[in-house]
């Protein structure tokens, strides 16, 4: 069994033939994927589509890439999505820091740490995002004494970042990135990583794999990424399989 830990089902990519995937991916062994929130737009049809998917479980955030109209109303908002949805969200996420986008940086660090603080008082774990901005987001984790862990999601990096997150509770998500192999730094420090700090994940319709640059990714491609991990990794293929799934369930909650 498979749980994709990080897809945007939700998103408009998926509109028409949304159902048929998820079947496929039943079929194929993938029974539970998690809905990161990215916007508060988007919150309440991730709340109608679990209703009607019940594989689906869903966390809350207010990703970098959708700050362009933030403003403290919408942490509010957030804050009583989650207090209403407290018994189902799985954490508060997606969120985290993004040099790469033209968002305003100040803009980023506030909104940031505002939701660590969020999910440190209702007790939630985190999904994080990051691009060049693993020292900042550790420093803020730390700053913060933020101690729900949670996954970083898509890592990329080396195995002393990894570690500074697992040494703070957090698992690593891997999804397509391990499937170039001019991701040399990353695949190594996967090699390394401790068993029970690992988790499957997509990005759908994001991070495509290798060789499908510009298609459409899909939670069906867990099993795929979960090949590329077995070729990096010593354990027998069913002990693996059986931690990557389990992780999850520790590293989040209401799983």
């Amino acid at each position: 069994m498979f749980i994709d830990s990080h897809c945007h089902i939700n998103f408009s990519q998926f509109d028409g033939d949304r159902g048929a995937v998820l079947e496929q991916c039943s079929q194929l062994g993938i029974h539970k994927i998690i809905v990161p929130g990215t916007h508060l737009e988007f919150f309440e049809q991730q709340i109608h589509l679990a209703k009607t998917f019940p594989e689906l479980r869903n966390a809350f955030g207010i990703h970098p890439y959708f700050l362009g109209t933030y403003d403290d109303t919408h942490l509010n908002k957030l804050a009583f999505l989650l207090e209403d949805k407290i018994g189902s969200v799985v954490a508060l996420g997606e969120i985290g820091l993004d040099k790469v986008i033209s968002i305003d940086w100040k803009m980023q660090l506030k909104a940031f740490q505002a939701q660590v603080e969020m999910a440190k008082n209702f007790k939630l774990p985190i999904i994080l995002h990051h691009r060049k901005s693993h020292n900042e987001i550790l420093q803020i984790l730390k700053q913060c004494k933020f101690n729900y862990g949670g996954i970083v999601h898509g890592f990329s990096g080396s195995l002393q970042v990894a570690n500074a997150y697992i040494d703070l509770g957090f698992a690593i998500g891997i999804g397509g990135t391990i499937t170039y192999p001019r991701a040399n730094k990353t695949r190594e420090a996967i090699k390394s990583l401790p068993l029970s700090s690992i988790v499957l994940e997509t990005d759908a319709p994001d991070m495509p794999l290798r060789g499908n640059q510009g298609v459409r990714n899909s939670p069906i491609n867990i099993p795929v990424i979960f090949e590329a991990l077995s070729t990096l990794r010593n354990e027998p293929t069913q002990q693996l399989q059986k931690a990557c799934f389990k992780n999850v369930e520790n590293h989040l909650i209401h799983v």
